[in-house]
């Protein structure tokens, strides 16, 4: 258990050394921040020196491995050309800042297509764009698709359809990061035990190969399964259970991803050390049962 990486998505408010003490204060090995605001197209890139003091802080602390989140405004598959280019001009500003504090990789939202567009289309379209994104940014950044919880002209909700784009795209940079939340509420499993839990990650692993899952976002949900409405909630407390997330930590297979929670925390402030002990014993009773 002690080489599991398990953190959460942090706050960067203050500079982007305060996501690396927010990530002390939790214990966390792994982290998850914005590394610009998720709300503007616009991604600007931090100083050296805030770059310099981040490095700084992450050399002294106990993180191992650091991912970045895209803005929630990206949408290659989006129908409307302009909205395509800016996709990928944020996409690529964002995985540039992943390049330059030399973190692990980007996760983004697969986005959906509009209406007089096929899916066929919308994937096409998000194929072409990730491979835009990538010649922009050369390096060995990771550009990381994330499933979506399904629901109209979204992309990504199954592991068939990652696969097909993770393949097109054809590059050792491309990986995944598998949502708790957003499987169960996409219906891509149904409950999450031992036998649904095995028969879920081979099917992944035939699509996409579970070494290519490089994070798991660890959250419990607040809606039922096959809802396809996005609603995550502190573990435990939504319709996946704590035994669910215990199952799931009994999954070898996945012990080499970095687990981050993205719940609302206890205290509403995110996810909190509450959680992350809950995570924790997660672990450690699965552990213990042989």
């Amino acid at each position: 258990m002690n080489n599991i990486l398990l953190g959460g998505h942090v706050s960067a408010s203050g500079g982007l050394h305060k996501a690396i003490e927010n990530a002390e204060a939790l214990g966390a090995t792994c982290i998850q921040f914005f590394g610009a605001s998720p709300r503007q197209w616009f991604a600007k890139m931090p100083s050296p020196d805030e770059i310099n003091t981040y490095k700084e802080h992450l050399k002294k602390s106990h993180v191992q491995a650091v991912y970045l989140h895209a803005a929630y405004l990206a949408n290659l598959a989006s129908p409307s050309a302009e909205s395509h280019e800016k996709s990928i001009k944020s996409l690529s500003e964002h995985l540039a800042i992943v390049t330059a504090i030399g973190a692990n990789g980007l996760i983004f939202h697969m986005g959906s297509g509009g209406k007089g567009t096929t899916r066929e289309e919308a994937i096409k379209k998000t194929i072409s764009g990730m491979k835009e994104v990538l010649k922009n940014v050369p390096g060995t950044t990771q550009l990381i698709m994330e499933n979506s919880a399904g629901g109209g002209q979204k992309l990504g909700n199954t592991a068939h359809e990652l696969g097909e784009i993770f393949h097109a795209v054809n590059s050792p940079r491309v990986k995944v990061c598998f949502d708790t939340a957003h499987a169960f509420e996409a219906g891509a499993i149904t409950a999450y035990d031992a036998p649904n839990i095995k028969k879920t990650f081979d099917e992944w692993d035939r699509h996409i190969g579970l070494a290519n899952i490089v994070t798991i976002h660890t959250n419990d949900s607040k809606t039922v399964c096959n809802s396809n409405h996005d609603r995550h909630e502190n573990l435990g407390e939504g319709y996946i259970g704590i035994d669910g997330f215990r199952a799931l930590a009994a999954e070898k297979r996945l012990h080499h991803a970095a687990w981050i929670l993205e719940v609302p925390g206890f205290d509403n402030n995110g996810p909190d050390l509450k959680n992350m002990e809950l995570l924790r014993k997660c672990f450690a009773e699965s552990s213990t049962k042989k």
